[in-house]
């Protein structure tokens, strides 16, 4: 045995191409890790994201928020998430106005005819399985469409609350389609309590304000945390009634301009009669006041003529009786006054009227 210690078996020589393939799957396994720690390194760098100032967001990992009620909300800033598909961020924006449009009430148009604004030629009836429409309160057809703007106000009730109730996954798109399903709802309902002249001419606020009132109240029903910011609703008959309803719309015009004019020309005769009623109230108040100081100048001179008659009631019957003859006697030719006789006895006047003119005298002959 010493002899084998002493004098060990030379090493067996190794290929050189082995040798290089060793070397190579070395280099190769080296460049795979640093590939792989790479990969790995953007796979985690890439769940970064950024929540903006106006946005909250939700983590779902494999489905499930991570977090429960307000704790599952990221405010504005940066986060970090598992990239997908561990993780999924939903963000929500809390203050940007949403809009959804309704998808009934409205006759077919093509995605081309829609943009370009354009309508489809009237058939000769309407098409109950393309086109929309709803019925009136008094059985009429119209066409309607509206555009409802919303803002979500909780953010937690929006995605949460709402995919609970409905057994979907969480996304805003379940939200969105309550709202729409709302919206197509209130306008139905909403035709079905408007006369027809009320929702195309005479009330549509009206009736834009009733599709309004009845989607919040759909919408706080369900609570998913929205609020309705505005709503507008577009009216119109059916095409194939155009002619129809214009010749109603002029008529109504007329009627309107009519009642204007009757009402302008009431004003103008009611004007006119509180003018004049106001000119002879003011004539008959200055007349009133006019005869109520001669009354009262007439009194008083007649309190001053009392004392005077009581002082000499003789003299004063002789001075008015003066006064009253020379005013009637203002014209006559000779004036006599006759005064009373002092035994009582009445005095025997004699006057003579119509008395002859003057005779001229005559010219007497030249004696010869």
């Amino acid at each position: 045995m010493s002899n084998e210690h002493e004098h060990p078996h030379p090493a067996t020589p190794v290929d050189s191409g082995s040798q290089a393939l060793a070397e190579a799957l070395r280099s190769s396994f080296a460049i795979v890790k640093v590939v792989m720690v790479v990969l790995l390194a953007v796979f985690l760098f890439s769940g970064f994201f950024t929540v903006g100032p106006q946005e909250n967001a939700i983590i779902l990992r494999f489905g499930k928020p991570v977090g429960e009620g307000d704790k599952a909300l990221l405010g504005a800033g940066a986060h970090w998430a598992f990239p997908y598909p561990i993780d999924e961020v939903i963000k929500i924006p809390i203050t940007e106005i949403q809009q959804v449009k309704s998808t009934t009430g409205w006759f077919f148009l093509t995605p081309v005819q829609e943009a370009a604004g354009e309508e489809p030629a009237a058939g000769p009836s309407l098409n109950p399985a393309a086109d929309g429409y709803a019925i009136t309160a008094d059985g009429n057809i119209v066409h309607l469409r509206a555009t409802l703007s919303y803002r979500i106000e909780d953010p937690v009730r929006c995605v949460f609350g709402f995919a609970k109730e409905a057994n979907e996954p969480y996304s805003l798109a379940g939200t969105s389609n309550v709202v729409q399903n709302a919206l197509n709802n209130a306008l139905l309902r909403t035709a079905a309590e408007f006369k027809v002249d009320d929702i195309l001419t005479r009330d549509r606020i009206g009736f834009q304000d009733a599709v309004r009132r009845r989607v919040t109240r759909l919408l706080e029903a369900r609570q998913i945390g929205v609020v309705v910011e505005n709503c507008v609703v577009q009216p119109r008959p059916p095409r194939q009634l155009d002619e129809a309803f214009r010749s109603v719309v002029r008529a109504d015009q007329n009627r309107s301009k009519a009642l204007e004019q009757a009402r302008t020309e009431e004003h103008r005769m009611l004007s006119k009669a509180r003018a004049d009623a106001a000119g002879t109230i003011n004539s008959a108040e200055s007349d009133r006041i006019r005869l109520v100081k001669d009354a009262a100048g007439d009194a008083s001179l007649f309190q001053g003529l009392l004392a005077r008659y009581d002082s000499n009631p003789d003299l004063f019957i002789q001075q008015r009786l003066i006064e009253v003859a020379g005013r009637v006697l203002t014209n006559v030719q000779d004036k006599v006054f006759l005064p009373t006789s002092t035994d009582g006895k009445p005095i025997e006047l004699r006057l003579l009227l119509n008395r002859e003119p003057p005779r001229q005298p005559t010219q007497t002959p030249a004696q010869p």
